[in-house]
C-alpha cells in the first residue's frame, strides 16, 4: 500500500492500488489471482475501522446483510433490510467514522469483491462498465436487494467463486467476466426496481426539488444553478438524484433545470419589457447567445420570435 503526502484534514491518505493491497488492508484471504478477490464476509477478518482515508483504485462490489447496516436510500434511512450492495469505481476515496465501532464478520451473510480495471479491459465489459452511474453513487445510496434478488445474486457470486478457486487456465478470466458482466446487467435491474418501489416514498422530492430552484432565484444569484448544485443541497449524488428523477418523471435533472428555465424565461418575455440579454443575465447565463440557442432548441423559436407572436 502506498501512503503519501496528500491528506484530507490532518490524515495522510492510503493508496490501495494492487488486489493485494486490498486484500491486506481489508483483512481478505490472500488472493488467487493478481487482479481479482472475492471472499464471503464470514472469511474476512473483524473490521476495525481505518482512521485514514482510503484512495481505492480498484473497482469494488461489496454484498451484505442489511441488519447492521445504516445504510440511507438518498437522504431517508431504509427500511429493507434483506441484503444491500455497494458499488466504487477507481479513484473513488474512502473515510470511516473515527467513533465507528468494529464489525464482527462471523457468520454474517455477504461478499467482498475486487478487481483490478485490467481484468475486464480488453473485454466490452471494459467499456461498458464506466457508464454504469450507480459506480458513482455515495455509499450511503446503496442497491437494497430483496429475498429474490438476494437468492440471484447468490448464486452469480457463487459462481464467481467456483471459477476462482479452481487453477487458472487460458478460460478463467473469459468466464469470471462473463459472470461479472451477468452481475451488472441484474444490478442494473434491480437499481430501475429500487427506484420505482420506493415511489411512494421519495415523491415529494419533487417538490424539494422545485423548491431548491425557486429559491435559487429568489435569492437573484448571478450563477447558472446547476445539477450538481441541487444534488448537493439535497444531500444526494448528481447520478442518484438524476436516476430518482427520471425513474420518477421521465426526465433527468438537467432537463428540469432547462424547462424551469423555459418557462421563467416565457414569462419575463411576456411580462416584463427586459431586454433578452437582461433576461439571460437575470437567469444565470453568462452568455446570452447560450440562453438564445436553448430557448430555441425547447421552444422552436428564439425569444423575439417568441416575445413577438405572443
Amino acid at each position: 500500500m502506498e501512503s503519501n503526502e496528500l491528506k484530507i484534514g490532518d490524515r495522510p491518505m492510503i493508496k490501495v492500488n494492487t488486489i493485494e493491497d486490498y486484500t491486506e488492508l481489508f483483512g481478505c484471504p490472500p488472493a488467487n489471482h493478481p487482479l481479482i478477490s472475492i471472499c464471503r464476509l464470514t472469511d474476512v477478518k473483524e473490521f476495525v475501522p481505518i482512521c485514514n482515508p482510503v484512495q481505492l483504485n480498484l473497482y469494488s462490489i461489496t454484498i451484505k446483510d442489511g441488519t447492521t447496516c445504516n445504510a440511507k436510500y438518498g437522504w431517508r434511512d431504509y427500511d429493507f433490510r434483506k441484503g444491500t450492495m455497494s458499488f466504487f469505481a477507481p479513484g473513488q476515496i474512502h473515510s470511516w467514522d473515527e467513533k465507528m465501532k468494529k464489525v464482527e464478520n462471523s457468520g454474517r451473510w455477504g461478499w467482498m469483491l475486487a478487481f483490478h480495471p485490467d481484468f475486464v479491459r480488453k473485454y466490452p465489459l471494459g467499456a461498458k462498465i464506466g457508464k454504469l452511474k450507480f459506480f458513482s453513487y455515495e455509499t450511503n445510496e446503496a442497491l437494497h436487494i430483496s429475498n429474490a434478488e438476494r437468492t440471484m445474486i447468490e448464486g452469480i457470486m457463487e459462481n464467481i467463486e467456483n471459477e476462482y478457486n479452481r487453477n487458472i487456465d487460458e478460460h478463467t478470466q473469459d468466464i469470471i467476466v462473463s459472470q461479472l458482466d451477468v452481475l451488472m446487467n441484474y444490478s442494473e435491474r434491480f437499481y430501475s426496481r429500487q427506484f420505482r418501489t420506493r415511489n411512494s416514498v421519495e415523491s415529494d422530492i419533487l417538490t424539494r426539488f422545485q423548491s431548491v430552484l425557486q429559491n435559487h432565484f429568489e435569492k437573484n444569484k448571478d450563477n447558472l444553478i446547476t445539477a450538481n448544485d441541487i444534488a448537493s443541497e439535497l444531500a444526494m449524488s448528481t447520478h442518484y438524484l438524476s436516476d430518482l428523477l427520471r425513474n420518477l418523471t421521465g426526465l433527468n435533472t438537467q432537463q428540469h433545470i432547462h424547462a424551469y428555465l423555459i418557462e421563467r424565461a416565457k414569462s419575463l418575455l411576456l411580462n416584463t419589457n427586459l431586454s433578452v440579454n437582461e433576461i439571460a443575465f437575470s437567469l444565470g447565463f453568462e452568455y446570452p447567445q447560450y440562453f438564445s440557442r436553448l430557448f430555441k432548441s425547447k421552444t422552436g423559436e428564439t425569444p423575439v420570435e417568441f416575445r413577438n407572436k405572443n
